[in-house]
Parts: structure tokens; sequence; C-alpha cells
């Protein structure tokens, strides 16, 4: 079953198309790697599910629910780490996601619960400004995750860590799905970094999806290719490099 679906889903700014005839399943339980360069559409896509800019054309359904007849419904299924997370600097920890509680209705209990998902509880007290890179990244998926959600929309989260604080987050979500039965969708403009956490994969490149599947099913693939299977991220390279040349050469 899939909890996130889209058909021809398209947005475009002017003469620009950022996401263009989108169709992408995203099964109940899995860890969806999202995966494309810089400026592919990955971020609108995300922000298309979380009403934050509307479709230009097509449509999608999220846990059966459609867009945009069932908008707040669909957000109250939804935890979302997008960009930055931004908080209050002369604020704790503690007292940032408080503030996201309170507005999402949920009981004290919620915070402490996420404070602990993300190994922040020791430093909860702590003001915000104080916290390192890495602890910042942890916060914001804190607030993606009070409550529990059981959708995940997760914005390259582990942008600017060092390799510890990657290894720390990548670790937490790929155990996710199974600890809290939720479905995490999670961008990257590396293949490497994807494929270590997820179970299936869509590539995107300028607006278009490339490829859906399985990383299994993408060593198929390169193998068929005549590509590497031990380097998917060869395979990947080479995939939106053929891609750009078919579009005129753009980079």
């Amino acid at each position: 079953m899939n909890i996130i679906q889209t058909r021809n889903l398209t947005k475009s700014y002017g003469d620009f198309t950022a996401v263009s005839n989108l169709n992408l399943h995203v099964p109940k339980g899995s860890v969806y790697g999202f995966v494309g360069p810089n400026g592919a559409g990955k971020s609108t896509t995300m922000k298309m599910f979380l009403g934050l800019t509307r479709p230009s054309s097509g449509a999608f359904v999220i846990d059966k629910m459609s867009y945009p007849h069932n908008r707040v419904k669909i957000l109250r299924e939804i935890g979302s780490f997008i960009e930055a997370p931004a908080f209050y600097g002369n604020l704790t920890g503690e007292e940032n996601l408080d503030i996201i509680r309170r507005i999402l209705r949920l009981p004290r209990s919620s915070v402490d619960d996420a404070l602990e998902l993300v190994d922040l509880t020791p430093h909860k007290k702590r003001l915000a400004r104080k916290y390192s890179l890495g602890m910042k990244q942890r916060l914001g998926l804190a607030g993606a995750l009070l409550g529990r959600p059981p959708i995940l929309i997760l914005d390259e989260p582990t942008n600017g860590l060092d390799p510890v604080g990657i290894h720390e987050i990548r670790t937490l979500i790929r155990t996710l799905p199974e600890k809290f039965n939720c479905t995490v969708f999670v961008s990257s403009h590396l293949l490497s970094e994807i494929e270590l956490m997820a179970d299936h994969i869509g590539i995107l490149n300028h607006g278009h999806l490339l490829f859906e599947g399985t990383p299994e099913e993408l060593k198929e693939k390169a193998a068929f290719e005549g590509y590497p299977d031990d380097n998917l991220e060869d395979m990947f390279l080479a995939l939106i490099e053929e891609d750009n040349i078919k579009r005129g050469g753009v980079k």
C-alpha cells in the first residue's frame, strides 16, 4: 500500500517548471529516499505535500486523503523538517519544542519523548543558541517527531553535519519505521547517503523522475547498462548526465 502517491504533479513558476508530471509511489512503512542534484525540485515537491506551495496541475494523495480537500487533516499526519530549522536562540531546546507542542495541542510528555528519541535529553535546558550545528539538526528532528506522526518529511536532514553527526541521524532515520510504525520521506543530493538508509529510491532531475524502485532494482539497472553495481553513486551521476545531455546540455 502506498501512503503517498502523486499523479502528474507539476509546479511551474512563470516559464520555469520546477516539478514536471511527477508520479511517485511511497510504500507505507518505508524509508523513501528522494535524491537529485541541488535544484532538481525535491524541496518544491515536499513543500507541495505540506501545503506551502500549490501545485500548478496534477494531484497527490497522502494516507488516502486528497489535496487540497483534506489539507488540514493531511498536515496533522505529517512531521516535517524543511531546510535549516529555525529556533529562538534565547530559549532552551525544551522551551522551543514546547512552543510547537502547544500549537499542535499535544500532551506535555511529547516534548520529553521527542528529546529522548534524538538523544538531547541531557541538553534540554541549554539555550538553543549554544547548540552545535549537529544538536540543532537533532532539535529540528525532535520537532518533526513530536507526537510520533505516521509520516515524516525530512529535507536534507544531514546537511552540514560532521561524519559522526551524519551517522547518528542516519541511524535514527533508518530505525524509525520499525520503532514507531511510520513512513519516512527523506531527500538528499547524495545517493551514497540515501543508499545507506532507504529501502525505496526516487531519482529526480530538472523536475523529472528518472528512476523509482528499490536499491536492488537500481543495481540491476546499473548492471544492465554496464555500470559497476557496487558503486551506485556512479550510476546516479551517469543517469543525471545522460538526462542533461538529452535536455541539450543543461547542467
